[in-house]
């Protein structure tokens, strides 16, 4: 019998309902077949950035260490995929940070979790944006970091007067959290903000 992952332990453990919210989960119940689940450092289960966990991981923590874990919700994976006339138009820009030619196409929401623009007929040109390889890996970075923690990137780090146009640095879960962060719309903030 083929050995049960740990994302499946977790899972089977928490007990997520439709809506992909469970119960919290002590790590004291990381016993028996569970105890795989135990961890020190980090855990190598129920990763944000493992497409294979479909839930957002909720923590508590005593101090530094955590304590109790529990399934968020459902994380909704955008089709990454770009209309091809939409690409053809960005492709004539120029990267809007460094100026070069041939951009990347870049979705300016870089936690992909708007369903609208998942689905191709429902697209449209002010979704993305033009980005240098060098620039869109820069933002790629900053997007994974505010994965992680949840703090957006601050405008400040760049020499602007403000971290952003709209918003904090909490990113809020929704399509929109993303909006008034720099990388979100580069052309934008650079309107909106000044550089000191």
């Amino acid at each position: 019998m083929k050995k049960k992952s740990k994302n499946t332990l977790f899972i089977e453990l928490a007990k997520p309902n439709a809506k992909g919210v469970s119960k919290w989960v002590n790590i004291s119940e990381f016993i028996g077949e569970y105890s795989r689940l135990s961890h020190a450092n980090g855990r190598d289960w129920g990763r944000n950035d493992d497409s294979r966990f479909p839930f957002k991981i909720d923590q508590q923590k005593e101090g530094n260490k955590i304590v109790e874990y529990r399934c968020g919700g459902i994380k909704y994976s955008l089709n990454r995929s770009i209309r091809s006339d939409l690409i053809k138009k960005i492709k004539q820009q120029k990267c809007l940070l460094l100026g070069t030619s041939k951009p990347e196409v870049d979705h300016k929401n870089g936690r992909k979790n708007d369903l609208r623009i998942g689905k191709l007929i429902n697209q449209k040109l002010s979704d993305f944006q033009p980005l240098s390889k060098a620039a869109n890996d820069a933002k790629r970075q900053h997007c994974k970091t505010c994965a992680k923690t949840n703090k957006r990137f601050d405008g400040k780090k760049l020499g602007f007067e403000k971290s952003f146009t709209y918003g904090n640095i909490e990113y809020l879960e929704s399509p929109e959290g993303c909006v008034g962060c720099f990388w979100f719309d580069v052309r934008d903030f650079q309107k909106k903000v000044k550089v000191i």
